[in-house]
């Protein structure tokens, strides 16, 4: 799986590198900015969304707590009717007549004490029936309140209200019969009904049951109101879970009522009330319960999110195209804008295509101070250098088959140097000039050295056999005067130096130091030896030295920048110039070019005792040379 992964991020990310870099600037510039409204919108209407639901519930919550107010009050006022009905001793002693009365009698009763007995019992109109049903066979029947007991045995209810003894039972049922019998078609009516058993004064038999009843419509006056919100409508389950409601509600054109009841089953927990959520065919429902313990059924409140959550909906849609809108036009601004920003970097990517074609006489037209006009302005500078570079390139190959030129000329030149100075050194051996002849050999030995200068680097060994002629030569002039001390190790003549390094240093020894002893011996010492990574070498002369503040000077004219070194040499006299270390200065110069700033020349000395000049050179051995220390190097 994160093998897979990483091959899908290199993918993309070789064809994000495909992209133009314009094309990349507006993906960049809408994902800067679709992507904070993306989440942001989520938020906000998400939270939207639950406070939408948290306040419809609230409302909903409240309409159904005021029908419970509702029905605790009609419950109130079936208790206190019946609690009139019980307590008439008037009716008491005619329910529990142990004779029959006459007729006289029963006018009697039912002129003054019935008729003002049913005038108050029936003073509220929202109570539909007060009946009391006795088994007291003295008893003859008063309509509508006095029947038979025998008229409800045959209700489901009647078995449940003698086992309460006593205790109020309340019922929710339809009812088709008609309590006289008259065979007429009665339409189907519901109510809720208060049933409760009375006995005799002796408290043990049974006398009568009560029953005081109200239409359903009028106990739960906002269940089955016409007024009603399209997107709610409230219904009462009983305790059997039979549900009682408005059968024309809009609501529930939509939704099934078995669907409800369905959700109710499987969302209604042991609390009083509650609410949960539910969606049926795609919509959305909210359902909020509250428990009538008294009646033990359950008032039901169903609101539908439909066209509450298209409101939100339409609102979101507006946002969304609103910002697509804005983005797209945001978008083409965008490009028009990096178009024109662009537009400098394509010219100068044209120009460095003609540029690796070969073509170096590109004019960019390009002067902005932005960071795309400072890359062209370098550019620029930078083609100037090359063009410069090649010009320079050319000069010095002319320049050098010109040298190779004067070369073969000078070869032709040296050979015949060469074959006079052997026939002149062939004369003086026949006269016997061996002096001479020795001479001859030397000069003939420097010369060749001098003239085939095939590298910039030679063997030690080469350069001291260099140096021995050069000191031979100088001895005729200074009458065996100078004497040369080679004190180097054979492991260390396959040394890489450069050539004619050495020499300028034991001239300047030659000069300087025996130049001012005046008459007697010059002794130069030429000592090496390896010292870490790096071969030290040192010419060292028994001359009469260099006083502290000149061996300073020359010390310092010896590393200084060309530019300084040229003013303050221009400003020195005659004599300081010619002891300004010039040819010290070029040694040191040549090493450092090609050895780093690591290496070089540094002069000590003791006025009237002596001079040390010590080179110090990376410790590299020409291929052939026999030290296992020294790095081998092949010059070719």
């Amino acid at each position: 799986m994160i093998k897979l992964a990483r091959q899908w991020g290199s993918k993309a990310s070789l064809e994000i590198g495909r992209m133009s870099i314009q094309f990349k600037l507006i993906v960049s510039f809408i994902c800067i900015i679709l992507i904070p409204i993306i989440l942001v919108s989520w938020y906000l209407f998400h939270n939207v969304y639950l406070n939408t639901i948290k306040d419809m519930t609230k409302k909903n919550q409240y309409i159904l707590d005021i029908e419970k107010m509702n029905v605790a009050n009609n419950m109130e006022v079936m208790q206190r009717t019946a609690e009139l009905a019980i307590s008439n001793n008037d009716i008491k002693d005619y329910l529990e007549s142990g004779v029959d009365l006459d007729t006289a009698g029963l006018v009697d009763f039912k002129t003054k004490t019935f008729s003002m007995f049913q005038y108050f019992l029936f003073n509220n109109p929202n109570i539909a029936n007060i009946r009391l049903y006795t088994e007291n066979p003295n008893v003859y029947e008063f309509w509508p309140v006095i029947f038979k007991e025998n008229r409800i045995k045959n209700k489901p209810w009647y078995d449940t209200v003698i086992k309460q003894n006593g205790i109020v039972w309340w019922d929710i049922s339809r009812s088709t019969e008609s309590i006289l019998d008259s065979g007429n078609d009665v339409p189907e009516s519901i109510y809720v009904s208060l049933l409760r058993e009375r006995k005799y004064s002796d408290d043990i038999r049974h006398n009568s049951v009560l029953e005081v009843s109200m239409e359903i419509s009028k106990f739960f006056m906002k269940t089955f109101s016409d007024v009603q919100d399209n997107d709610s409508q409230m219904l009462v389950v009983n305790r059997e879970g039979m549900p009682f409601t408005k059968d024309s509600s809009p609501l529930f054109q939509k939704l099934p009522v078995n669907e409800v009841l369905k959700q109710f089953e499987s969302h209604r927990t042991e609390g009083e009330s509650a609410s949960f959520s539910f969606s049926y065919e795609g919509k959305p429902y909210i359902g909020i319960y509250s428990h009538v313990e008294l009646l033990d059924s359950y008032l039901l409140n169903i609101v539908s999110l439909e066209s509450t959550l298209s409101d939100i909906s339409k609102q979101r849609n507006t946002i969304i195209i609103a910002t697509i809108i804005l983005i797209a036009l945001l978008s083409m601004i965008s490009y028009l804008l990096h178009s024109l920003i662009l537009k400098k970097l394509k010219i100068l990517r044209e120009s460095m295509k003609k540029v690796r074609k070969g073509d170096f006489n590109v004019d960019i037209a390009i002067t902005s101070m932005d960071e795309v006009g400072e890359i062209a302005f370098h550019f620029r500078q930078m083609l100037k250098k090359m063009n410069e570079l090649i010009a320079q390139a050319v000069s010095r190959q002319a320049a050098t088959k010109e040298a190779e030129l004067n070369a073969l000329k000078n070869q032709i030149d040296a050979h015949f140097l060469y074959n006079t100075l052997e026939n002149i050194k062939m004369l003086a051996e026949v006269e016997s000039q061996y002096a001479i002849s020795d001479a001859l050999t030397s000069l003939g030995g420097m010369m060749r050295y001098n003239l085939q200068w095939t590298s910039n680097h030679v063997r030690l060994q080469d350069e001291l056999v260099h140096i021995q002629n050069y000191i031979a030569i100088m001895n005729i002039r200074y009458d065996n005067s100078l004497e040369l001390n080679v004190e180097v190790p054979d492991i260390y003549k396959d040394q890489e130096v450069l050539k004619m390094s050495l020499q300028p240093v034991v001239e300047n020894a030659v000069k300087h130091g025996f130049g001012h002893r005046g008459k007697g011996k010059l002794t130069i010492t030429i000592k090496a030896y390896a010292l870490n990574d790096d071969l030290v070498i040192e010419v060292i002369d028994d001359g009469n030295g260099i006083e502290e503040s000149r061996l300073r000077d020359v010390n310092m004219f010896i590393r200084l920048d060309d530019a300084v070194y040229q003013e303050m040499r221009n400003a020195a006299d005659a004599g300081q110039r010619e002891g300004s270390g010039i040819g010290l200065r070029n040694v040191d110069q040549r090493i450092v070019m090609n050895y780093g700033k690591g290496h070089g020349i540094r002069i000590d000395s003791v006025q009237g005792t002596y001079t040390r000049v010590t080179m110090v050179l990376p410790y590299l051995n020409i291929a052939g040379g026999k030290d296992a220390y020294a790095k081998p190097i092949n010059r070719g």
